[in-house]
């Protein structure tokens, strides 16, 4: 069984490789900076603010807030800086980021996709066609270019680094996606429910896409969260027989994943590791502060390959079937 999804993920290399090669406006380093979505749009968000930090050296501390949040809850300046993201760009909120944002005087920026409606913003990134799956994936990786091109704009001690290495993210991603598919990790998990994703740092935001996929695609209940998180309190509620997918640090992360494993395994939890070269959940070797464009991916892959054994479609995301398909029908965004 195939699906649109296995599609999506597939050219995900070539929309990353063609969003490179486009001109991109520069951000103000004197000046707040905000980035703003919902979902997997907000995942977006949040990683473009930490390589903002990363590359100007803390001189900027970008934050990341949702557009909910966002719109109803906090100011807006003329001094600001505003970046929406939102892959189709018509839900209420991100849109109301950018109409507060106006009239605040602030400067805005829409990422969206190409088929997407105009926008209220100052200036239009457009990412990538509407896909043909529910499960957004490709959306995502060409969201995460699009805005690392925009921090790439920004001066700093990382700039060199992270503007200098981008352009190795298509090949990386290729041999990524060239991976055996994780239908092991499938068949073990199926009926594993939370399906718990851990990671630090970056790995933390791609921990909660990760388990956002396995929620539309499988119908699993799949929760993520930071690896200290993990070690303080949530322990109480791991038990044996549950099934943990844990991303090994790119960087040093002070021997707490490695604590945390322990922990899980003398618990009776079955432990995944991902990135690791002989895992059947890994990706291509990446500087650190590039991991999100490839580190999603064996989440994406272990979402379609989930989906083919518990009979769902991460094509619809529950759509297809009442009463999921009059509620989310009805469900204005």
């Amino acid at each position: 069984m195939s699906f649109a999804l296995d599609s999506q993920i597939a050219v995900q290399a070539d929309t990353v490789a063609g969003l490179l090669r486009q001109k991109t406006p520069a951000l103000d380093p004197g000046r707040p900076l905000v980035f703003s979505g919902i979902g997997t749009s907000l995942h977006a968000a949040r990683i473009a603010a930490a390589w903002t930090w990363l590359v100007t050296g803390g001189a900027v501390r970008a934050s990341a807030v949702d557009a909910h949040d966002l719109a109803l809850g906090y100011p807006l300046g003329p001094a600001d800086q505003v970046v929406v993201i939102s892959h189709r760009g018509y839900k209420r909120y991100p849109r109301a980021v950018l109409d507060v944002a106006r009239q605040a005087g602030a400067t805005t920026f829409a990422v969206v996709g190409a088929d997407a409606p105009e926008q209220n913003a100052e200036y239009v990134l457009r990412t990538c066609p509407n896909e043909t799956a529910g499960t957004f994936t490709v959306s995502y990786l060409a969201s995460l270019t699009v805005l690392a091109r925009l921090v790439a704009t920004l001066p700093g001690p990382g700039a060199d680094r992270f503007g200098g290495r981008l352009s190795c993210v298509p090949e990386i991603l290729q041999q990524t996606l060239a991976q055996p598919a994780p239908t092991e990790v499938a068949q073990e998990c199926a009926a594993s429910e939370p399906l718990l994703i851990v990671g630090s740092d970056l790995d933390a935001v791609t921990a909660a896409e990760g388990a956002l996929k396995l929620k539309e695609g499988t119908r699993l209940w799949a929760e993520a969260m930071s690896t200290e998180f993990a070690l303080h309190g949530t322990p109480a509620a791991f038990r044996p027989g549950m099934d943990v997918l844990t991303l090994t640090p790119g960087t040093d992360d002070g021997g707490r994943m490695a604590t945390l494993r322990e922990l899980l395994a003398g618990l009776g939890a079955r432990v995944w590791t991902v990135g690791d070269d002989d895992e059947p959940l890994r990706f291509g070797h990446i500087d650190p502060w590039l991991r999100p464009f490839v580190a999603i991916v064996p989440f994406q892959r272990l979402t379609a390959e989930l989906a083919r054994v518990r009979d769902t479609d991460p094509d619809s995301l529950h759509g297809d079937v009442e009463p999921w398909r009059s509620l989310m029908t009805g469900l204005e965004l």
